[in-house]
């Protein structure tokens, strides 16, 4: 039986703060919409998904790489629109890594310094970078190193490289050249396999890494955007008015998450205290969607892809949300 909505389905990691969308409880008005999620706590999964919403002829969009759309948008692809959706935040001092007995133990001791790191243009990366400038460390004098952290390094990079930046020998990683002293340190996302928090021999360099997220925040107040929502351009085109649909219905989704987790907090024994404490620091709307609430760290991003080489050109958040912006004041199908 058909419902008269239009048909849109997105894929996404299986992000907790999708659940009221991806099983109804908030209703996009005037689509039909499907969220294919992946299975949880999968890397590589979460990277296919990535793949499948650019990719995958089945589905309209979803989850993307913010410095792959940055990328596009410089290139003068828009084939993909972005919603201003971030489904994916996240500090970074957690993910900067150290050998055991490690004489560096400040992020400001990294400069100068070899640092390896899992991809050049990704979002994580260019927060690293920006994590890096803010402790007055000069990106220009790091010796990196780029390729995967644990599995062997393959023939080729996938992807170009600026002029110095060098990856592992063939058969190597980022962690063995860690362990070999051969670098000072690592950022990576998914923890090395080799760390543990107290035995190592790899640790976090940053032992009281919250602590100094918190500094972050309160230095710059940014909780950095990593991931966003786009849809096919070819969609937009013919029902411009779904850009700002989906991006209301994943306001309220994000909503009615986050009322969720106030009510009944009890997914860990304190989650209570930690969201009172983080609600403190950051303000109730922690994890906000949106254009004008993401403004400043859309902003900075684009700045930190131009300053890394990443873009030819300073983009502004407006033309990297362009088609959002011009069909935000559209009208809307009824609920």
């Amino acid at each position: 039986m058909t419902t008269g909505r239009l048909p849109v389905k997105l894929t996404f990691a299986d992000y907790a703060r999708l659940m009221p969308l991806a099983r109804g409880e908030v209703v996009p008005p005037g689509i039909d919409l499907t969220l294919t999620l992946g299975r949880r706590g999968s890397w590589e999964d979460r990277n296919a998904m990535l793949r499948r919403a650019l990719n995958d002829p089945s589905v309209q969009g979803g989850e993307s790489s913010f410095c792959r759309h940055v990328m596009r948008i410089d290139q003068g692809d828009r084939s993909h629109v972005a919603l201003p959706v971030f489904p994916l935040r996240g500090f970074t001092i957690r993910d900067l890594y150290a050998v055991s007995g490690s004489p560096f133990t400040a992020i400001a001791d990294l400069a100068g310094k070899r640092i390896g790191m899992y991809g050049w243009a990704n979002s994580g990366a260019v927060w690293y970078r920006h994590l890096l400038a803010t402790h007055g460390v000069d990106i220009a004098g790091i010796h990196w190193c780029i390729g995967p952290v644990d599995d062997p390094m393959p023939a080729a990079s996938p992807e170009a490289l600026p002029p110095g930046v060098t990856t592992p020998p063939e058969g190597g990683s980022l962690s063995a050249m860690l362990l070999a002293g051969e670098l000072d340190a690592v950022f990576s996302p998914p923890r090395p396999r080799a760390y543990h928090r107290e035995r190592g021999p790899i640790i976090r360099l940053v032992r009281d890494w919250r602590a100094e997220e918190e500094r972050y925040f309160k230095q710059t107040g940014l909780f950095p955007t990593q991931h966003l929502v786009v849809i096919r351009r070819a969609l937009w085109e013919v029902h411009p008015w779904v850009a700002r649909a989906l991006t209301e219905a994943f306001i309220a989704g994000n909503d009615a998450f986050t009322a969720a987790q106030r009510n009944f907090p009890y997914a860990t024994p304190w989650l209570e205290d930690e969201l009172e404490r983080t609600e403190a620091l950051l303000g109730e709307d922690f994890h906000p969607y949106g254009f004008e609430p993401n403004r400043q760290p859309i902003d900075i991003f684009a700045e930190q892809s131009w300053r890394a080489g990443i873009t030819t050109r300073r983009l502004s958040p407006e033309v990297l949300f362009a088609e959002y912006l011009e069909s935000a004041a559209l009208p809307l199908p009824p609920a």
